[in-house]
């Protein structure tokens, strides 16, 4: 899968006109792309297209035209698409109450290594978390980390012949298996090794 080079990008005038139907196209796509893992745990599963997105938005937000501050942007964001032997994703720990959630991160330090992928007669794929920098204190996690799975050949070759996907996480307090993702997912999944 290709990075995103500055050329490609849609100038902020032209964006601003085309924002509510790319916006729309994302929505649509990140349905496919999005597990969750019990009532609290999410992956988004990151892809070109979602990346893009995202560093559209952030230059839109920002107001940033010029191009070191667009390279600078390409520099945080390019790492999260997948590379051609793996799946990146943001993993989102969610609990709607603030009391509940700084108690519950404070339990689950250490879960975005305990995130798994398994295609069927593999070993599970333990997730490779927070490349960019340190989510976790002695305190608590963070709420958000970036995830990346590496696959090897012959589990990439399994998933083509038909093999079933899994995923899940086994912490000692969240714990949370799906047994087989949906034919959707797997699908967009699997357009990130082509």
């Amino acid at each position: 899968m290709s990075k995103i080079s500055p050329e490609t990008l849609m100038p902020l005038e032209v964006y601003a006109k085309s924002r509510p139907d790319f916006r729309a196209k994302v929505i649509a796509h990140k349905k496919d792309r999005t597990q969750p893992l019990g009532a609290n745990i999410t992956l988004i599963f990151e892809d070109e297209l979602t990346i893009r997105y995202q560093v559209q938005e952030m230059l839109r937000v920002e107001k940033i035209f010029e191009e070191e501050g667009i390279l600078d942007e390409l520099g945080a964001y390019n790492p999260l698409v997948p590379d051609g032997s793996n799946w990146k994703a943001t993993m989102m720990i969610e609990y709607p109450d603030e009391i509940e959630r700084r108690s519950k991160l404070s339990q689950l330090i250490g879960v975005e290594d305990k995130v798994w992928v398994q295609v069927t007669g593999c070993d599970r794929v333990f997730a490779i978390a927070d490349e960019d920098l340190e989510r976790e204190n002695e305190q608590k996690t963070s709420s958000v980390h970036f995830l990346r799975f590496e696959l090897a050949a012959p589990m990439v070759s399994a998933l083509r012949g038909g093999a079933i996907l899994a995923m899940g996480v086994d912490h000692p307090n969240y714990s949370a298996t799906v047994a087989q993702v949906s034919d959707p997912m797997r699908a967009s999944l699997m357009a990130d090794f082509a």
